[in-house]
């Protein structure tokens, strides 16, 4: 690369490797030595560290992103309204709480800085404080915009679904003056995270009929098919199948069936039980990513298929492919389900050690799931209690479940404390422990409890169907 000499050329540079990691560390190194940044163009100098600060972000780097911000107040760089939009992008790769924290410290310069005003800014802003789940936060920033445009409508439905508030999903869907294919697969995709499946249903279904649709000006995306079929997965079996099958027949007729669309449609139909159609699907791709792997091995486990969902990954592995996360939640149940203890635990060391992914909390839960389904209920509770994080009702309950099958009622009790305590007023936890008691026949103990329901105010709550009105 020839060395520049002028910091436009410097710019120029950046902006034609914005998206190559070698070459933005090269440049940026020159920038550095050679001093630009004490150009007396103000202008430069702030468009410089924009460019920087987008290129770290593309490659990945988030953390020297914002470190870059600290270097450009230093210098005296005044950041502007295509400073920020970049910076929230960034603090939102980081957890929650830390991501909070950020945010609120590049709010004080947003609003130091004048650039509140934009839109661009505010809708960045809005995924930022979605991400740290300060959902009233977001909503204070999309109130700022004077005039929201459907990115920044469809940045707050975003924020509704992940942070469980569709009633206020809802009601920004229906003050849209105009719909995109992202607003109505976030309403989808919303309502099937917060386990209102049939709703999500009701909107696809209403979305296909909008005139919209029939005029071609707006169609289903890969997103909205992957939405769709995992919503299908929750319902009765008999409506999902048929439901499901629709959407496909509709994917090949009007699409050419990307790998993650095939994906879903794998993942679909093993849920379902339809092991022949998926394995089809399966091996008539070309092309496999991680993820169709990881449907095929999940698939195969659901389906009482473990040691060929194990064989599947040692094959996966033989094409040189990389696991990931998601691979080992697969595996690990494929592992659960047939009550192979040591090679669970093998894998389990063998995803940090050999491949250096973290484990997380799904992981920490097959485990536990593991340990539980062999009969191994104190092992189970002492692996949770060495975990580097508390446990959640996700894990706990694998292991209430574990002692209800094999009868631990005292350890079942215990574990059962922990989950109340988190969940108090969750009905489900009281029926699970009661059923503990009664397969126990300690039915005093099972009486108390139902009467301690009772002086809660905490109700079993029947199995019912919400079908809400969707706006025309």
């Amino acid at each position: 690369m020839p060395k520049p000499k002028k910091p436009e050329h410097m710019l120029q540079l950046l902006q034609h490797f914005i998206k190559h990691s070698n070459q933005i560390k090269q440049i940026h190194s020159l920038l550095t030595t050679s001093g630009p940044f004490l150009v007396t163009s103000q202008w430069i100098n702030t468009l410089l560290y924009n460019t920087l600060i987008r290129a770290y972000l593309n490659i990945s780097q988030p953390h020297t992103t914002l470190i870059l911000f600290t270097h450009m107040l230093l210098h005296q760089a005044q950041p502007n309204s295509h400073t920020f939009p970049s910076l929230s992008k960034a603090a939102s790769s980081f957890p929650p709480h830390l991501a909070s924290y950020i945010g609120k410290n590049l709010h004080s310069q947003v609003l130091k800085r004048g650039v509140l005003g934009d839109p661009y800014v505010c809708t960045s802003f809005i995924g930022l404080y979605s991400h740290a789940g300060e959902l009233g936060s977001a909503r204070k920033m999309f109130n700022e915009i004077p005039e929201p445009c459907v990115v920044s409508y469809n940045a707050m439905l975003d924020a509704c679904g992940k942070n469980g508030d569709m009633g206020l999903g809802f009601l920004m869907f229906s003050r849209m003056p105009y719909r995109d294919v992202y607003s109505w697969t976030s309403m989808i995709h919303g309502y099937m995270k917060n386990g209102c499946s049939e709703v999500a249903v009701k909107f696809f279904e209403k979305m296909m009929v909008h005139k919209d649709v029939k005029c071609g000006l707006l169609k289903p995306n890969e997103a909205t098919f992957v939405s769709i079929l995992s919503s299908c997965t929750f319902l009765n079996v008999g409506v999902a199948l048929y439901l499901g099958r629709q959407v496909h027949a509709y994917m090949v007729k009007n699409e050419d069936l990307s790998v993650f669309m095939t994906t879903a449609l794998i993942a679909f139909y093993g849920k379902m039980g339809c092991l022949v159609y998926a394995s089809k699907l399966f091996d008539a791709m070309v092309s496999k990513k991680v993820c169709t792997w990881n449907a095929m091995i999940s698939s195969l486990a659901l389906n009482g298929r473990e040691k060929q969902a194990l064989m599947m990954y040692e094959k996966m592995r033989a094409k040189g492919l990389q696991p990931n996360e998601i691979t080992f939640v697969a595996v690990l149940s494929a592992c659960a389900r047939a009550k192979l203890v040591d090679l669970g635990f093998k894998l389990f060391v063998t995803m940090s050690h050999e491949f250096g992914l973290v484990h997380k909390m799904e992981h920490y839960g097959c485990v536990v799931d593991i340990l539980g389904r062999a009969g191994l209920l104190q092992e189970a509770y002492d692996f949770i209690k060495r975990m580097p994080f508390e446990a959640d009702a996700t894990v706990l309950g694998a292991l209430m479940g574990a002692c209800r099958l094999h009868g631990a009622i005292e350890l079942g009790n215990d574990v059962a404390q922990l989950l109340l305590k988190s969940q108090p007023n969750h009905s489900g936890r009281y029926v699970q422990l009661s059923s503990i008691y009664a397969g126990a026949e300690r039915w005093d103990h099972a009486a108390a409890l139902r009467k301690a329901m009772l002086d809660a105010g905490i109700h079993k709550v029947p199995a019912h169907s919400f079908i809400c009105r969707i706006v025309h």
